[in-house]
């Protein structure tokens, strides 16, 4: 057989563009992030929840036992591979189960609690549409060892603080039922799958498969020909254990007690095996059709399932590109969080930019929350001027030879029509803090 020949052709020049579904997040954007994730960062932090971070690659076994392999993510998004030593590996499609491993590999939920929170990406293979991505970004708080409807409450309330805090509280929905028990569950599904049966010509196909494997799925079905039927379905909530009924009457007592409302949604299920008793939903319209901007609740046998001591949890994960675009569509993120520049430092010719620098550098130190940007780069006295007002900075110092020799800067304020000012340069601090205010250190 003869060889193919070695091709000649110059290397491809297409451009490599980023995988479908997985965005660059760009200047622009940061600032926006930057500003939820430290509110969320200080939240959790008065709440006491220590931070921990784990890999975005785990065995594919850890997925698949928790999460349930007769669930969409198992079955039909998750990014599974071979790596070289033949170990099936996936990239984690969300955030409890990797939370869970790490807590029992070190020993955390040895006969104590934990509060614990993280953030990061998770990658699951669906259709990219507004708000939602392969790669995508939550923040994901876990509580672990407590078994009351006490730290329900406290998990709820946290985000509900968050809400009052970013100013979403008015657009947003609590969604809250309970799935009992695993034994109450079992029962429950019997009745579910009798009904099911009985209106069998009514379910779509997707249904009819979860028909024998996750009925409880069922009814969380978008499906409008369908609306009806899943309306006249048995209730969960009718068939409680009677220790779920208290815990969840409990719930919601402290939640009346707290003045947060909510909405009993008896199909509410959530689409992750691990879940039972309270399960929870925040919602909003403000993105066009109904969207879920948080959810959570318990998953008491997560840990015993995984191999652990029996533990009850109980936590959330919110979508970080969603809360961003929400913040963004009702125009509630502040000014000063969108990481414009205070301060443009000018040197009008060459001869200035080293005083420029050292400058620079001086009232960084003497003011902490300053954003300053140098001119590098030389150039004519009038694209220096155009650069500067192109950054976007409110205020431009302007260094020449009248100013070096006189221990001056010229003060220019380029978004207000204010007359230039000459100021001594130990005087600068000052007079920056009075026009700029003060920012955290």
């Amino acid at each position: 057989m003869s060889k193919s020949p070695v091709s000649n052709k110059e290397p491809s020049k297409k451009k490599i563009q980023a995988i479908r579904g997985m965005n660059d997040l760009l200047p622009e954007q940061s600032p926006l992030w930057q500003y939820f994730e430290g509110k969320v960062r200080a939240l959790l932090a008065r709440y006491g929840y220590a931070e921990i971070r784990t890999p975005i690659v785990e065995q594919t076994a850890l997925f698949a036992r928790s999460i349930g392999e007769v669930t969409d993510i198992v079955e039909k998004e998750m990014y599974t591979f071979e790596d070289r030593n033949g170990d099936s590996l996936t990239l984690r499609p969300e955030g409890t189960a990797s939370c869970v491993r790490a807590a029992m590999e070190h020993g955390l939920l040895h006969n104590q609690t934990q509060r614990l929170w993280y953030q990061g990406p998770m990658f699951r293979h669906e259709r990219p549409q507004k708000g939602r991505y392969r790669q995508f970004h939550q923040v994901g708080v876990e509580a672990f060892g407590l078994d009351g409807p006490d730290i329900d409450a406290e998990v709820i309330l946290l985000s509900a603080r968050l809400w009052r805090e970013l100013g979403l509280m008015e657009h947003v929905t609590l969604e809250l039922n309970s799935l009992g028990s695993s034994e109450a569950r079992a029962a429950y599904r019997d009745t579910l799958v009798a009904y099911f049966e009985r209106h069998h010509e009514q379910l779509d196909e997707d249904s009819r498969r979860r028909l024998s494997s996750n009925p409880l799925r069922i009814l969380d079905s978008k499906n409008p020909e369908m609306a009806e039927m899943l309306a006249g379905a048995p209730k969960l909530i009718d068939h409680l254990d009677d220790d779920s009924r208290t815990h969840f009457e409990a719930l919601c007592a402290m939640l009346d007690a707290a003045g947060i409302a909510y909405v009993i949604n008896p199909r509410l299920v959530r689409g992750l095996d691990y879940y039972g008793r309270t399960v929870f939903e925040w919602t909003t319209t403000a993105l066009g059709s109904q969207g879920t901007v948080c959810a959570g609740g318990r998953y008491d046998g997560l840990v015993e399932q995984l191999g652990g001591k029996p533990t009850p949890a109980v936590g959330f994960a919110m979508g970080i590109e969603r809360l961003v675009l929400l913040l963004e569509t009702l125009e509630l993120v502040p000014e000063a969080a969108r990481g414009e520049l205070d301060l443009y430092l000018l040197p009008m010719d060459d001869t200035a930019t080293a005083a420029a620098l050292l400058l620079g550098e001086r009232l960084r130190g003497e003011l902490p929350g300053l954003r300053a940007q140098l001119h590098c780069g030389g150039g004519s006295f009038k694209s220096r001027i155009k650069k500067a007002d192109k950054s976007g900075a409110r205020l431009a110092l302007l260094l020449g030879e009248d100013e070096l020799a006189h221990g001056t800067a010229t003060l220019k304020f380029l978004r207000e029509e204010r007359e230039q000012q000459s100021l001594a340069q130990a005087a600068l601090a000052e007079t920056l803090t009075g026009l700029l205010g003060t920012r955290d250190t």
